[in-house]
């Protein structure tokens, strides 16, 4: 069986994916001046972003990111992923592009689905730009996952295809909390908010392994 083009997985998918391909992530900025700050204001102002370039990401401080697992099993490979693209620290030296590089590097092996993901994975973490003021505040987030299970619409979702998708594909919806400290004026500060999104998955007999295809827009997941 051929493999769906991009194309073929977004009409599957009921549109899910094609606005994951065009959809900007919002995350936590704060600006301002220095001085006194209105207490009422949220340190982390959320902003509309546009994800950083793959393009610069260093193979030793790659390195210095656990690779995601090897394993056949979606739920625990989806968390996986969830837990690359949010556990983050400003100060550790690393730049965006360095966490999601684990995450680009076990993409589609047949090539179809990298395109998409190039597009999807930028939208989940700061630009660099945004990246080195937030190091200015010391900001570092995590993700506490409450859920992470295959949606009941992905049923549909496959007999819809009709056998287009690779054997062993699914999808992983990821519920959660995502957190950030920081400190603002001298003083320490956290923020948090919930998120939710779909990881979609090939696992055996697709590949030997695990492996992920794409991204669903942030707080846009199949249910």
């Amino acid at each position: 069986m051929n493999a769906p083009t991009p194309r073929q997985l977004a009409l599957v998918l009921a549109g899910v994916l094609t606005t994951a391909m065009i959809a900007a992530g919002i995350y936590g900025l704060a600006s301002g001046a220095s001085g006194e700050r209105d207490r009422s204001e949220d340190p982390f102002k959320s902003q509309d972003v546009v994800g950083p370039s793959v393009e610069g990401a260093t193979m030793d401080a790659a390195l210095s990111v656990p690779a995601l697992p090897r394993t056949s099993d979606p739920v625990m490979y989806a968390r996986a992923v969830a837990e690359a693209l949010f556990a983050w620290d400003t100060t550790s030296g690393l730049l965006p592009t360095d966490y999601t590089a684990p995450v680009l590097a076990d993409a589609d092996p047949s090539g179809e689905e990298v395109a998409g993901l190039l597009a999807d994975v930028p939208t989940f973490v700061p630009t660099t730009d945004q990246w080195l003021a937030l190091a200015d505040m010391e900001v570092a987030q995590t993700l506490t996952i409450s859920s992470a299970a295959v949606p009941a619409s992905w049923t549909q979702s496959l007999e819809q295809s009709r056998g287009r998708l690779r054997p062993g594909t699914s999808a992983v919806t990821i519920t959660g909390v995502r957190s950030r400290t920081g400190v603002w004026d001298r003083e320490p500060v956290q923020t948090m908010s919930e998120v939710s999104f779909t990881v979609f998955v090939a696992c055996p007999p697709a590949f030997a392994r695990c492996r992920i295809l794409r991204l669903s827009q942030l707080d846009n997941p199949l249910l």
